[in-house]
């Protein structure tokens, strides 16, 4: 399999992780912040994932870093923050599915985005058990993780 499209895999692998996270989590959680610590909000950990994307897909077409911006206005809401994921998703991969050949700049740019993904990932592991939330199964396998949310029996 060839590099981008191993990258493509990847990116695709990590949006259906924010997909899954969003249908397994409470919406009540999404303005919940880690007791005792310096932290934002699930949803707003959610919204910078959602503005990278969108800015990230903007880069991505103009061949160049353009600014950060997000569409996403209500990180408290369910609904609003799943639809906002899933359109950022379509985005990206619009954008990579448009273009025949990419860059040096345009492939360091979609390898800068995936870090981003995999970096709020492991944000979020910790809200997962800071706030002691249930972990998809997806997490679960991806990252070896174990649940210890209360809703155990």
């Amino acid at each position: 399999m060839s590099l981008p499209l191993v990258i493509q895999e990847r990116i695709e692998r990590s949006f259906g992780l924010f997909r899954d996270l969003v249908e397994c989590i409470d919406p009540d959680a999404l303005s919940s912040k880690l007791p005792g610590l310096p932290s934002n909000a699930v949803g707003l950990q959610l919204w910078c994932v959602v503005g990278a994307r969108e800015s990230y897909a903007q880069a991505i077409k103009a061949g160049q870093w353009a600014g950060f911006t997000c569409s996403l206005d209500v990180t408290t809401q369910k609904n609003a923050v799943a639809e906002a994921l899933r359109r950022s998703a379509e985005g990206v991969l619009a954008e990579l599915g448009g273009m025949d050949a990419f860059t040096d700049v345009q492939h360091r740019l979609v390898v800068d985005l995936l870090e981003h993904e995999a970096a709020h990932q492991g944000q979020l592991i910790r809200y997962l058990y800071g706030l002691r939330l249930p972990i998809p199964e997806s997490w679960k396998a991806r990252f070896a993780l174990e649940d210890h949310s209360p809703r155990l029996g």
